[in-house]
């Protein structure tokens, strides 16, 4: 890592301190008053790393707050010439913080497809402020600003999708998932896969496995046009 990451804040590490004395449920707080905003989850434990942003702690998938970074098969120009794997790249340095490592999320509710929102730590160390400040992520501005100090600092440092022109996670996967619809019936660019083991995974337009996923209707295998809708119906996000 070439750049120093913050630690928690004092906030957050109240939280946390509260997480390992209950074990449960805790109470966020938020404001300038420090105020008792409402009842938040918390997971801790080991952790795998699904991609730059998505995480599983205890059997549960996190998708980091207030972040958005570069997708598994995203590559962006280099700053001098060629291009480097983004999203790749951005997977291994979170691997990196959180191997061999005791997690911490505390959550604030859920998104639309059951994942748990978090702020996650290990070793002391956020790891959505992190991600933000080395250039390997995008504060996700659309949902929150918690992360715009260190993402202006990272574009300051030309560090990870800040060194040339990245385009940002959300315009790669609109990018994609057009692509896909083009060729999908109705539109419907989610690829419900099964495998030789019988598992029902779905594939987003984006997913690394995507192209070479052909999709065989009479042995009941199915398009879905949105990931709500695969979900709904019994279907696991493949894994990358």
């Amino acid at each position: 890592m070439r750049e120093s990451v913050k630690q928690f804040p004092t906030v957050l590490a109240a939280s946390l301190a509260v997480v390992t004395s209950l074990g449960g449920l805790i109470y966020a707080t938020t404001g300038p008053g420090n105020t008792l905003e409402r009842p938040a989850s918390s997971v801790f434990g080991p952790a795998t790393v699904i991609d730059g942003d998505t995480i599983n702690v205890g059997g549960r998938r996190v998708r980091l707050e207030g972040i958005d970074a570069p997708e598994l098969r995203q590559s962006c120009p280099g700053r001098w010439w060629g291009r480097w794997s983004a999203g790749r790249d951005a997977a291994t340095a979170l691997r990196r913080m959180v191997v061999g490592k005791s997690v911490t999320c505390i959550g604030h509710g859920r998104d639309s497809y059951g994942r748990l929102l978090g702020v996650c730590a290990a070793g002391g160390v956020e790891l959505n402020r992190a991600m933000v400040r080395q250039g390997l992520a995008w504060a996700f501005i659309k949902y929150s600003s918690s992360y715009v100090a260190e993402e202006r600092a990272a574009k300051s440092d030309r560090l990870g999708v800040w060194q040339s022109d990245c385009k940002p996670a959300w315009e790669y996967r609109e990018a994609r998932w057009s692509t896909g619809a083009s060729a999908a019936p109705r539109g419907c660019a989610i690829k419900g896969n099964i495998t030789n083991r019988g598992r029902h995974v779905y594939h987003m337009p984006w997913s690394p496995w995507y192209t070479r996923t052909k999709i065989e209707l009479s042995k009941g295998e199915r398009w879905f046009c949105s990931e709500a809708e695969a979900i709904r119906a019994g279907w696991e996000p493949s894994r990358s």
